[in-house]
């Protein structure tokens, strides 16, 4: 095997497969990449339960496969010189030249690699911006406590040309609604799908449109060049949307920016896990914390408030968490009592919003 490839290129795509590669392969070959060298160069990496196949242009002298080990590989292309690299099989070696710099790089046996799993039958797309946006508003929400699988996934609900994607943590769910190109108009699906592996999807996306695949308890994702595949959770999850449909007899909007970044100077006197508490009248939002042994923060905003005055409280990061998922500039806290939770959306013109948080309040002291 032989080839030549732009280095900008070479890195960019080592760097993406290589993310996928465990940090404890089961076995040694899993530490891999498989570079397979034909009309094109394809880079692809693999452990049982998620995939990772990227496709770049390459100057091809003699096709092949090799196995190399892919953490030294993805250090080595991103310090190369800006000039095209090669590379070229030498027995047991893969020999990598960059301008003066060389390489050899023993290669792992190719023949022991595991088959990759098949892309499943594409179910429909959504631009890139979309898909990266509702990733991002509702991944904050699940959890990382691997004891609790279900709640470490995203819950991605397919209907016609509507996708719901919802992830919980027990304290809070996030849930954003988007409109896509389904394959057929009437498609319906469920899966639940790692949360890691979206958000890993959504921020290597370089353009384009996204495509979602289902199938044999797989999902795939591909994108201008790159597909990744992932084993799908246990699709059991908590009815999320009656949850977020209560009768809300407060309501207060303010604008997104300033109450974010008071948010963030108040919790500076506030210990870990305490509470941020927001006092809303007409009017305006008093948001305190502190009192112990650091001291205490205080800022007013205006709000305007429709229902009884109010004083609640959230742990800070949780309530930045549903913040930083507002589009729009104002951003509507829906209460019943201090005591239950508060749900936070976009203020709605004329549709519902696409974007729901519903967090825990804590208790006042």
């Amino acid at each position: 095997m032989k080839f030549q490839v732009n280095r900008d290129v070479l890195a960019d795509a080592v760097a993406w497969v290589a993310r996928v590669l465990p940090n404890r392969p089961a076995i040694p070959v899993l530490s891999g990449l498989l570079l397979e060298a034909g009309d094109d160069l394809v880079l692809s990496a693999f452990d049982y339960d998620v995939s990772a196949r990227a496709s770049v242009e390459a100057e091809v002298a003699e096709p092949g496969r090799v196995l190399i080990p892919g953490r030294i590989l993805a250090e080595i292309t991103r310090s190369l010189p800006t000039q095209p690299v090669e590379i070229a099989i030498s027995g047991s070696e893969a020999v990598l030249t960059c301008g003066s710099a060389e390489f050899g790089l023993f290669t792992m046996p190719v023949e022991d690699f595991p088959t990759l799993p098949v892309m499943p039958p594409k179910i429909g797309a959504v631009g890139g911006g979309i898909f990266a946006s509702a990733v991002g508003q509702v991944a904050a929400a699940a959890s990382r406590d691997e004891t609790l699988p279900m709640l470490t996934g995203v819950r991605v609900d397919v209907s016609g040309e509507s996708v719901t994607m919802a992830a919980t943590d027990r304290y809070r769910i996030a849930a954003r609604e988007f409109d896509w190109r389904p394959e057929q108009p009437e498609v319906t699906a469920a899966a639940m799908v790692p949360a890691r592996v979206l958000v890993e999807v959504a921020k290597s996306l370089r353009g384009g449109e996204v495509s979602m695949a289902l199938g044999d308890g797989v999902a795939g994702f591909e994108s201008v060049g790159r597909s990744t595949t992932v084993r799908l959770l246990d699709e059991q999850f908590i009815d999320y949307r009656s949850r977020l449909t209560d009768d809300w007899p407060i309501r207060a909007d303010l604008r997104v920016a300033p109450f974010i970044e008071a948010i963030n100077r108040v919790k500076l006197v506030a210990e870990r896990n305490t509470a941020i508490r927001l006092s809303f009248s007409q009017g305006q939002v008093l948001i305190q914390a502190g009192g112990g042994d650091i001291g205490r923060g205080a800022e007013s905003l205006e709000a305007e408030l429709s229902g009884d005055s109010i004083q609640i409280a959230f742990q800070s990061q949780f309530l930045l968490d549903g913040l930083t998922g507002i589009d729009t500039e104002y951003v509507r806290l829906n209460m019943q009592s201090p005591s239950r939770p508060a749900l936070i959306t976009e203020v709605p013109g004329d549709a519902d919003p696409a974007f729901r948080y519903l967090v825990m309040s804590l208790r006042l002291s």
